[in-house]
């Protein structure tokens, strides 16, 4: 699975060039442009590292830091700032940033700073995966629900994890194929409807509550209960 880095960046010219270039390195890019939505998506989305502008409509960066902070301790945060003084820079670093890079920048540094920070991430980071009583060990690649084990394929197992990785989100048939099989895929799209009956015959069948759902028209996502669906079930 490709390395999912979250761009919070108001500048939508900076924010196009980061994401043009990180998605050149290899990475998965999700972009938003405000501090509100910014949060939304780090607390909601499975990310590897967050990029994070200081100064942001809706939400400062440093309050998207310090509320992110107190939900995930873990996932690496490089702040983005235009201010270089040194007040600046310890207050973010007291908030819970890993590294702070000042514009402008260089790509080639900011790129080293993010492998840096992936480099140093705890061992046990996101090494289990969970939604609902659906529990997947990445390090062991070992999915259970309910307890029980659940054998998957090699490409099964990748397409799951996808969908779990961006639970709550509906995931379209276009992003599946790019981030599960990749540039060089040339097949048909309907290999992805092949997988999702043999992932929902694995994952769903014999279960009470179905995790994956389709949303006609657009693609796919695995959502998790809230408490308005319980009391509607």
């Amino acid at each position: 699975m490709k390395t999912h880095i979250l761009v919070i960046e108001d500048e939508t010219q900076i924010a196009r060039v980061l994401k043009m270039e990180l998605e050149y390195e290899g990475y998965q890019v999700t972009v938003e442009h405000t501090g509100k939505a910014g949060l939304e998506t780090a607390l909601q989305t499975e990310t590897d590292l967050i990029l994070l502008d200081v100064m942001l409509p809706e939400l400062s960066g440093m309050e998207v830091l310090r509320r992110f902070r107190r939900e995930n301790t873990v996932t690496p945060v490089i702040l983005l700032t235009a201010r270089n003084s040194t007040f600046d820079k310890v207050s973010g670093l007291d908030h819970g940033a890993n590294d702070y890079v000042t514009k402008p920048f260089e790509i080639e540094e900011l790129l080293a700073r993010i492998r840096a920070c992936l480099r140093n991430r705890p061992n046990g980071e996101k090494s289990q995966l969970i939604v609902e009583d659906l529990i997947i060990n990445k390090e062991s690649r070992e999915v259970k629900r309910d307890g029980k084990p659940i054998a998957l394929t090699p490409k099964e197992y990748d397409f799951l994890v996808y969908l779990v990785m961006n639970k709550n989100k509906v995931v379209t048939r276009e992003n599946i194929i790019l981030n599960v099989w990749g540039y060089e895929y040339e097949g048909e799209t309907n290999v992805i409807d092949v997988f999702i009956r043999h992932l929902r015959k694995k994952v769903d069948e014999g279960f009470s509550v179905p995790l994956i759902t389709t949303v006609r028209g657009i693609g796919f996502t695995i959502k998790e209960k809230t408490d308005e669906d319980l009391d509607e079930n």
